[in-house]
């Protein structure tokens, strides 16, 4: 079928029923579970309640959006909100300054020794999903002073104040309280994460109760670390920025880094004091495409950014809205144009900073959208989807094709019935990791992170409090899987990690983040689509029911695929699921579907900001 034609209309009267019904006519009427925040002054949200309340904190002390982020950042890192200090940093800020949209990159590197033979040696096919092994260098901290130091306006000891206090002492909520307790076996392994997460030692609960005050006096003493290396230079008469890096410095390294190094190593991991002073943040130019004149931006190929980009390549040529909202057509459509993204994501994103260089021009071209969007299979789902070649859209010949004759499509695989929402590995890698960040002010500061990374169980650092990462498991050990993310030691694994910030007719539009591993891009694509093709407003579009595909390569555990697997929403009809059971889709369903997403839409009209937080976890948001 020629691209820009829709696919066939079903003839059924059920299926013409299912598109008026889901038609979303009368979006605003739509009652959500969450109220919108409206705020003329700031909006501030993020996965825990806590972590929101600091980014308040920094509003009221006359800060800006970066620095009601970083303290968000900080707080929710303590709090082990499905991340910890030992993780990665990536965002991206609108400045208003200069109207231009910055990208910090402040993901780790891979340690020295961490060579695809190391692993092969000891019998790995990937690097493993937890333990020393799975560690890369931390860059929540590093992340966090760089965007403070270049963009914010308070001190590091201002944006620390909650972290500190709640290192010394808070109480712990059930989600992690929860983990804890269910990764008891693991964490016992290790011996500072034993002393820090397992306050109860040999009882029957071993983990904090929910409620209870949860300490952590060495990551306490880190941080104040930092904050007494910043009021030190500051005495010195160094400046606020001078200042902050002067922390920066006493971290990666000084005291903390050797102290870092050698709590990781007795545990068995190989990160050296080398490798964290030869690490740095990169302040960079994120990508963008132009969606019906919106620009979209995203971080580049170190994440998954790009493929959200793609995807919306893709589907500028058809008419979504004629599909209807969520019919089968649809959800088919989105399905298809996702797996065309994700299998060039799966072979051709790694880090821009390391050889060989990616071919984003190629990949971000309208012409090879167009080329890659006459590959689908109106009819059904098609589980053999390869990468493309984007070469030729930029001149240029592919130097990998012999490794994508080679490439294995689709494995490895299982076919079998899908699985169960609460049971599954497999599904408890894909949402694995992250919590999002969205904070906005009055003077135009628009900041969007997905932080993640040394989530629970992490092997703590010896008495830094710091958990390290466990995203080397994201890199590849064969080239013919994907020849730009072969681990190599110095070099970035390439996450799933992707904030979006959209601007129309030069002006901030919308920002936006969601936690959820391999899912991040296929929320956040649903989100815009919700907005722009749909009429929703930004709370609606972050509670509506989204699709996930199984369909690309896992990021994590086995990096795993399961072609035509489909989760959908409860409240999808059953002529929809029937229809796409027909086109060869293997179903299962969620109650909650959409995110948990975060996100700003602002009201340039009114000169307002709209919060909106998806009702999926314990996100939360507030505005003034």
């Amino acid at each position: 079928m020629p691209v820009g034609k829709n696919p066939p209309a079903s003839t059924s009267i059920l299926a013409t029923l299912a598109l008026i019904l889901m038609l979303p006519t009368d979006a605003i009427s739509q009652r959500t579970a969450k109220p919108i925040l409206h705020g003329r002054h700031w909006v501030a949200i993020t996965g825990k309640p806590l972590g929101a309340t600091a980014g308040a904190m920094m509003f009221h002390k006359g800060g800006n959006a970066v620095d009601a982020a970083c303290a968000m950042l900080g707080a929710t890192a303590t709090m082990w909100d499905v991340l910890s200090w030992g993780g990665e940093t990536q965002a991206l800020i609108y400045h208003p300054g200069t109207r231009k949209v910055i990208g910090i990159n402040a993901l780790g590197v891979a340690p020295t020794g961490a060579t695809p033979e190391f692993f092969r040696e000891k019998g790995m096919k990937y690097p493993p999903r937890f333990g020393p092994l799975a560690a890369v260098t931390p860059g929540t901290p590093g992340g966090l002073m760089v965007m403070l130091a270049e963009y914010g306006s308070l001190s590091l000891k201002d944006v620390l104040e909650p972290s500190i206090q709640m290192a010394e002492g808070y109480p712990i909520e059930a989600q992690a309280a929860g983990s804890i307790e269910r990764n008891k076996e693991r964490i016992r392994e290790w011996r500072y994460s034993r002393e820090v997460y397992l306050p109860h030692l040999g009882e029957e609960r071993e983990a904090p109760y929910a409620g209870e005050v949860f300490r952590q006096p060495d990551l306490a003493a880190t941080l104040r670390k930092l904050v007494e290396a910043e009021q030190e230079a500051l005495a010195r008469g160094n400046s606020r920025k001078e200042a902050i890096y002067a922390a920066y410095e006493r971290f990666y390294e000084g005291d903390i880094a050797r102290e870092f190094v050698r709590g990781a190593r007795e545990e068995g991991a190989l990160i050296t004091l080398e490798d964290l002073a030869g690490w740095q943040v990169h302040i960079e130019e994120p990508v963008m495409t132009t969606y019906k004149g919106i620009e979209v931006y995203k971080l580049t190929t170190w994440v998954q950014g790009p493929v959200m980009l793609q995807a919306l390549n893709i589907l500028e040529n058809f008419d979504l809205q004629a599909m209807g909202y969520n019919s089968s057509r649809y959800v088919h459509t989105l399905y298809q144009a996702m797996n065309l993204a994700f299998a060039d994501r799966d072979f051709y994103y790694g880090d821009p900073y390391f050889p060989p260089e990616e071919p984003v021009d190629g990949l971000l071209s309208k012409e090879y959208a167009r080329e890659r969007a006459k590959l689908i299979n109106w009819e059904r789902n098609d589980p053999r989807i390869r990468p493309g070649d984007p070469y030729p859209f930029m001149g240029k010949t592919n130097p990998y094709l012999h490794l994508l004759e080679k490439w294995p499509s689709g494995a490895p695989t299982t076919t079998g019935a899908p699985s169960g929402p609460d049971d599954s590995s497999f599904e408890e890698d894909f949402f694995g990791g992250t919590t999002s960040i969205q904070a906005a002010d009055e003077e135009g500061w628009v900041v969007s992170v997905t932080p993640s990374g040394g989530w629970i169980p992490a092997v703590i650092a010896g008495r830094t409090g710091i958990g390290m990462s466990q995203r080397a498991q994201s890199f590849v050990v064969e080239e013919v899987e994907n020849p730009f993310n072969v681990v190599a030691p110095g070099k970035r694994p390439r996450a799933t990690l992707t904030p979006g910030i959209a601007l129309k007719d030069g002006r901030p539009f919308l920002s936006f983040a969601v936690q959820g591993g391999d899912t991040q891009d296929q929320n956040l694509l649903q989100f815009f689509l919700n907005v722009v093709e749909f009429g929703m407003n930004v709370q609606q579009a972050a509670e509506a029911p989204n699709i996930t595909s199984y369909q690309l390569r896992n990021s994590f555990g086995d990096h795993e695929s399961q072609p035509g697997h489909l989760t959908l929403n409860e409240s999808v009809p059953p002529w929809v699921r029937n229809e796409l059971q027909k086109m060869g889709y293997r179903l299962d369903f969620r109650e909650r579907t959409s995110g948990p997403i975060n996100a700003v839409y602002f009201d340039w009209k009114h000169g307002t900001m709209w919060g909106g937080s998806s009702d999926y976890g314990e996100d939360y948001g507030i505005a003034w």
